[in-house]
């Protein structure tokens, strides 16, 4: 399946029932799948008019308690943001796909990376995370789904699935296991909108008004925060026991990284693949260690040089970083790379 299909289809095992969302190139794919598949299943697709309109959708359909999710590309995220940060606020779970594309502005319907600070930095207005998972093939795209809506719904929080276009339009093999509950039986959430008859009202929101209150609320979320980066860090290892040279990458620039490493073992060159699958919570610790036993890092992107930043935070100068990146939708190749290797 290509990616996007791939990922739909996961969701849809996941026992995701309510889709939003409004077309956008290169995740069209996504929304097409939907639209046919959602009926199927006894679920809802919905085309909003806007991509404000679809993450206020998904901000209703998770506060009664259901899996929702949204797909966009990169200018639909960015008008996102606000519903994002009021969904963080309100704790409320949902899954958001973005499948990047080349910036700034309208930019290209290419793969790109230079979305990450977006992304992991909250990307709307007030003190918030987001969990942020980086699939690199098609089976990750799967994978990652799933694990998207269980932590969703365990940290009562939005999941972002951080893809690019090219993982979007890509064919590859791919297993996805049969996971479809029964959409009656929801997953127990107490604090969901599903009507008070029999019990006292809840009540969703991210207004806190009054002395402090909105202190409280925060600091409380900034526990869960902390909770999350301790308990949620994830990542790939390759060939890093020996490694002098530690290549940093995720989704497509670390299918490209590990292909160069194979080609720069051959020429004698000791070389280790790092590739965080969670972008948030970032694998600091982990290359914190690396960094007091490794010569050097180099880290590929897509972009401009973004994750570097969260690199050389975690090296905190132990070692030096390099960089390589493209942008405007161009990919590092496999020569680049193992060219970048011999350079450091």
């Amino acid at each position: 399946m290509c990616g996007n299909e791939a990922l739909g289809e996961a969701a849809i095992q996941a026992n995701c029932r309510y889709y939003f969302g409004y077309p956008i190139t290169p995740q069209n794919e996504l929304t097409a799948y939907m639209a046919r598949r959602l009926p199927e299943v006894g679920g809802v697709f919905l085309q909003s008019e806007s991509e404000v309109a679809a993450i206020n959708m998904v901000y209703g359909a998770a506060a009664a308690g259901v899996r929702a999710m949204t797909s966009t590309s990169s200018p639909g995220m960015s008008l996102k943001q606000e519903g994002i940060s009021y969904l963080a606020g309100a704790e409320l779970p949902a899954v958001i796909v973005n499948i990047v594309r080349g910036g700034p502005g309208l930019g290209n319907i290419a793969p790109a990376q230079s979305d990450y600070f977006q992304a992991t930095r909250g990307g709307g207005h007030g003190d918030y995370q987001t969990i942020v998972l980086a699939p690199s093939t098609v089976q990750e795209m799967v994978d990652l789904t799933y694990l998207a809506f269980d932590l969703a719904d365990r940290y009562r929080n939005p999941v972002i699935i951080l893809g690019d276009g090219l993982l979007g339009q890509m064919m590859e093999p791919v297993e996805i296991k049969s996971k479809i509950q029964n959409p009656k039986s929801k997953i127990q959430k107490p604090w969901a909108l599903t009507g008070a008859r029999g019990r006292s009202r809840h009540l969703i929101r991210s207004l806190y008004l009054g002395d402090k209150v909105l202190e409280r609320h925060n600091q409380r979320l900034q526990e869960r925060y902390k909770k999350i980066s301790r308990e949620e860090v994830r990542y790939q290892a390759v060939s890093l026991e020996d490694a002098e040279i530690v290549i940093v990458a995720y989704g497509t620039s670390a299918r490209m990284s590990r292909a160069a490493l194979v080609k720069a073992g051959k020429e004698g060159l000791k070389v280790g693949l790092l590739c965080p699958i969670t972008l948030w919570p970032f694998p600091s610790d982990i290359l914190a260690g690396i960094a007091t036993r490794a010569r050097a890092f180099l880290v590929v992107e897509m972009s401009a040089g973004q994750m570097i930043e969260d690199v050389r935070l975690a090296v905190e100068g132990r070692c030096p970083v390099h960089f390589y990146g493209r942008m405007g939708g161009e990919v590092p190749t496999i020569a680049d790379i193992l060219e970048e290797i011999r350079k450091v």
